[in-house]
């Protein structure tokens, strides 16, 4: 909004800086930022009194989590308010891929907020049925997808080889959708602890905004050899506004929690950060940049098929964070070291751009 106002005074004087990416992306952190320290005190009061005992704390969960019961939880709404204005107040609105990354970010926000709905008037750590949930996941992703595709095209790239990729017609329609739907169910198993999973959301997404910002600027991208999407360099907005309202989120979620993101957020955040990996062609590169997701999935899926075929666990706990927590390390050290894995991760993700 504020672009197209600056644009229609023809961009006078100081003004003229709205005209730059880079602007308006700090402006949109910013704006987000504030607006989530701004409303985190009452909203979390009015999370407090709405729900009473708030979050269900699971029964076979770690010793050291019944300390946190009575917290609030649906903290991702914050983060989805916050992101949403500030998105909607600094980017350019004729641009189809920031819309795609909201319109999926808002619709699994909205599938999240359903399921801790479910949780904490059943008072039971399970929400939505599985089977929905994943249901309307995928016509969201799906939908996103389409429309993505029809602006960038159906080719799935190689990291490490310049500019090579793989028609996939319609199926890319289905593997961007399971892209979309893995991030966002990854990252919401990867959000156990406190800040666990929202400085590697950060972590990712400003990683993303970087390579979304040079596939998006035509001498950058022949440059490193990657395929040129144009109009992809003002996700960098929406990616600045996520960073932002994230941060003033952690703010509130830094241990101790004043309030949980819950699956409103979790979902949410996983499945722009999906978006943008799909939007920018790098679908691949999330598996190595969103390596601590992956792990913490992947985790869930030996545990399980492990226990249905022999009867044996092979963690303590799973997701692998709570392995970690039974084996005696604090909280904090769990949360810290993966944030470390995640930063080394989000580097080597960079380095795909050069190694070609």
């Amino acid at each position: 909004m504020i672009f197209h106002l600056a644009e229609w005074l023809g961009f006078p004087g100081v003004l003229n800086v709205i005209r730059y990416l880079t602007f308006r992306s700090g402006a949109a952190m910013v704006t987000a930022l504030l607006i989530g320290l701004l409303i985190g005190p009452r909203f979390i009061a009015w999370l407090r009194v709405n729900q009473g005992k708030g979050q269900p704390i699971r029964s076979d969960g770690p010793q050291s989590h019944f300390a946190k019961k009575g917290t609030p939880t649906m903290g991702g709404l914050m983060i989805l308010i916050s992101l949403a204005i500030s998105v909607l107040l600094w980017m350019e609105w004729d641009k189809p891929f920031v819309w795609a990354a909201l319109f999926v970010t808002l619709g699994f926000g909205i599938i999240g907020f359903l399921d801790d709905y479910a949780k904490v008037t059943k008072r039971s750590s399970a929400g939505v049925s599985g089977k929905v949930r994943l249901l309307a996941e995928f016509l969201i992703a799906g939908s996103a997808v389409y429309y993505v595709s029809l602006f960038s095209g159906t080719t799935l790239y190689f990291p490490f080889l310049k500019d090579t990729g793989l028609d996939l017609g319609l199926f890319y329609v289905a593997f961007g959708a399971m892209v979309i739907v893995g991030a966002g169910n990854a990252v919401n198993l990867t959000d156990g602890l406190d800040g666990l999973a929202t400085m590697p959301v950060i972590i990712a997404a400003m990683t993303f905004g970087i390579i979304a910002y040079l596939v998006g600027n035509a001498v950058f991208a022949e440059y490193l050899g990657v395929h040129f999407v144009r109009g992809s360099g003002e996700l960098i907005v929406f990616v600045g506004a996520l960073v932002g309202a994230c941060l003033a989120f952690l703010w509130f979620n830094a241990p101790p929690a004043a309030v949980f993101m819950g699956d409103t957020g979790s979902l949410a955040l996983g499945g722009a950060i999906g978006t943008i990996a799909v939007i920018t062609n790098h679908e691949l590169v999330l598996v190595i940049v969103g390596g601590l997701f992956v792990l913490e999935a992947v985790s869930v899926i030996v545990q399980v098929a492990s226990f249905k075929m022999t009867g044996k666990r092979v963690f303590k706990m799973a997701p692998i964070h709570h392995h970690f927590e039974q084996l005696g390390w604090p909280e904090s050290t769990v949360v810290i070291r993966f944030w470390i894995i995640s930063i080394v991760l989000a580097l080597a993700g960079l380095a795909t751009l050069k190694l070609r």
